[in-house]
């Protein structure tokens, strides 16, 4: 494993039902339970399946050119079954369009391809829900 494989994010709790997510690089993110404009959590791992697929499509088809248009829907069913709360009959929704021209025609070509790269092998994040990931909880 490289060393810089390890991904980390913490976070901490702001207000009532209200967090940020602060990365190593010191971005942050604020996300609460839905109250207000503020991401859920749910939404957060939506967001994380398109985010990844996007940069993954849009690193091989930009290359070609740039879109017009490039829009992403992630959507799911949340359930409560005897397994507990989760998402299923997750999709995501891919609406890009290229100029005309050879640029365009050749970034078309390579769309669909990009897209199956992204979801069999390149995106982490929808490959790790998948797969289906142990996740392990520690209380210090």
């Amino acid at each position: 494993m490289a060393e810089n494989a390890r991904r980390t994010v913490s976070l901490r709790r702001v207000g009532e039902r209200r967090y940020v997510a602060t990365n190593v690089r010191g971005g942050e993110l604020t996300f609460g339970q839905g109250d207000d404009g503020d991401f859920t959590p749910v939404e957060l791992l939506l967001t994380a399946i398109a985010g990844c697929s996007a940069i993954d499509i849009d690193l091989i088809t930009s290359r070609r050119a740039e879109p017009e248009t490039f829009e992403m829907v992630t959507t799911a069913n949340k359930i409560r079954d005897e397994r507990g709360n989760r998402l299923e009959d997750i999709e995501v929704s891919i609406r890009i369009r290229f100029p005309d021209g050879e640029g365009g025609d050749a970034a078309r070509e390579v769309l669909p391809d990009a897209v199956k790269k992204s979801h069999d092998r390149l995106c982490t994040v929808s490959r790790t829900v998948e797969i289906g990931t142990p996740i392990a909880m520690d209380v210090d």
